[in-house]
């Protein structure tokens, strides 16, 4: 039971002992005053609802790193949750005690990021933000989550997302413009819809090219230019047996008898035998190849020793410059041009080109390994090329007429 005393100062100090035992006090002007906030400590005890009208002081910076230190997860996940903290959530909450953060500072908040951010990583910021605040409520440190009816501005797609490569592109264009020690990797990607992880995890125990079928059951993980192998896949789904179509299978088994397994058997290797990274791959193969398949800007031989670059940014302005070798000219247009097809996207296109040909979705599902089939028509299935035809091909037979048989 609580009780008021009157201290010399002539202030009134609230006493109470806390869910655990542990004395409490607090001191007022009035005895008024003391006594309404005894009563509601109080009933808060006795509901379980109690928080401990101190404890708000905590700075925000302080409670996200024991947040942080307590979770377990994917590395990736985590690697990419503490970048996002470092750099846009932390420069704004680090000092300030989580009891005096309220809903409007935090839409305040997130109304300037919007401005500033796309929508995607506001939508990071506020879930890691409302997350750490979330737990702040259940270690009884604030009441309430001041996150709550928050609103974040809606991510919206764009032209360029989830674009498409048709597979006669993919093999008469994109495949020859891949130097050779990586030609097998992307027809595994675009024959497949494996994921960039699944592909450079694969090892060559996995795979069948007399019976054209590759299994999955580790990816590969990079975390800060780090490369770590995970002996499972994404999730309980991404544990699957794909077919291999035949051009993938002809480009895999010269790939077996030209380039040396890794050291455990892994298929596919960097040009000094080791892990592939994604960054680097990006930059100096997957987009040099776009440019040279005539995908991503446009390079032409102008004489001799002569090569004009040509691309357009993304505000519709077209530069050129010339160079002495086609490979600058290329890894110039690769570096400036905006866009382009990402590796990604011979996923999009796998998923897409089976559901344009009338494989039922259950088995797109099952070979894309995602759990749900509304992730598999609502994130990898886009217009097909045939789509408008079909439907008019739907509406052009006769129509029924209202008259009855005789």
């Amino acid at each position: 039971m609580g009780h008021i005393i009157k201290t010399p100062a002539g202030t009134y100090r609230a006493n109470w002992r806390d869910a655990t035992g542990k004395q409490k006090a607090k001191t007022f002007k009035t005895r008024k005053q003391a006594a309404a906030f005894l009563a509601d400590t109080e009933s808060t005890i006795t509901r379980g609802t109690y928080v401990d009208p101190h404890a708000g002081r905590l700075r925000f910076g302080k409670y996200a790193d024991k947040w942080q230190e307590a979770r377990s997860g994917e590395l990736a996940t985590m690697a990419r949750d503490a970048s996002i903290l470092r750099t846009h959530v932390l420069p704004r909450w680090c000092d300030v005690p989580i009891g005096s953060i309220d809903y409007t500072a935090v839409q305040g908040w997130i109304s300037d990021l919007a401005r500033r951010r796309s929508p995607a990583t506001v939508a990071e910021c506020f879930r890691l933000t409302s997350s750490i605040l979330r737990s702040a409520v259940r270690d009884r440190l604030i009441g309430v989550n001041p996150c709550e009816g928050v609103k974040v501005p809606p991510r919206r797609k764009k032209d360029t997302d989830g674009r498409v490569i048709s597979r006669a592109d993919l093999v008469a264009s994109l495949l020859p413009a891949v130097p050779d020690r990586y030609r097998a990797l992307v027809a595994l990607a675009g024959g497949t819809g494996l994921r960039w992880g699944e592909c450079t995890g694969l090892r060559w125990e996995c795979l069948n090219l007399d019976a054209c079928t590759v299994n999955v059951v580790r990816v590969a993980v990079e975390v800060a230019g780090s490369v770590t192998v995970k002996p499972y896949p994404k999730s309980r789904a991404g544990r699957r047996a794909v077919p291999l179509p035949d051009f993938a299978a002809e480009i895999l088994s010269a790939h077996r008898d030209a380039f040396p397994a890794g050291p455990v058997g892994e298929v596919f290797t960097n040009s000094g035998g080791g892990p592939l990274r994604r960054t680097l791959f990006r930059a100096r193969v997957w987009r040099p190849s776009l440019v040279r398949a005539g995908l991503l800007g446009c390079v032409d031989r102008m004489g001799h020793f002569k090569w004009r670059a040509a691309w357009t940014d993304s505000e519709g302005v077209e530069w050129s410059a010339e160079f002495t070798t086609e490979r600058d000219a290329v890894a110039h247009v690769a570096k400036l041009a905006p866009g382009g097809l990402r590796f990604h996207d011979l996923r999009h296109s796998y998923a897409t080109e089976l559901v344009s040909r009338g494989v039922p979705v259950n088995d797109v599902q099952a070979v894309m390994g995602h759990e749900k089939p509304s992730t598999t028509l609502n994130l990898y299935t886009h217009q097909s090329d045939g789509r408008d035809k079909r439907i008019r091909k739907a509406f052009a037979d006769d129509p029924l007429t209202d008259e009855e048989p005789g």
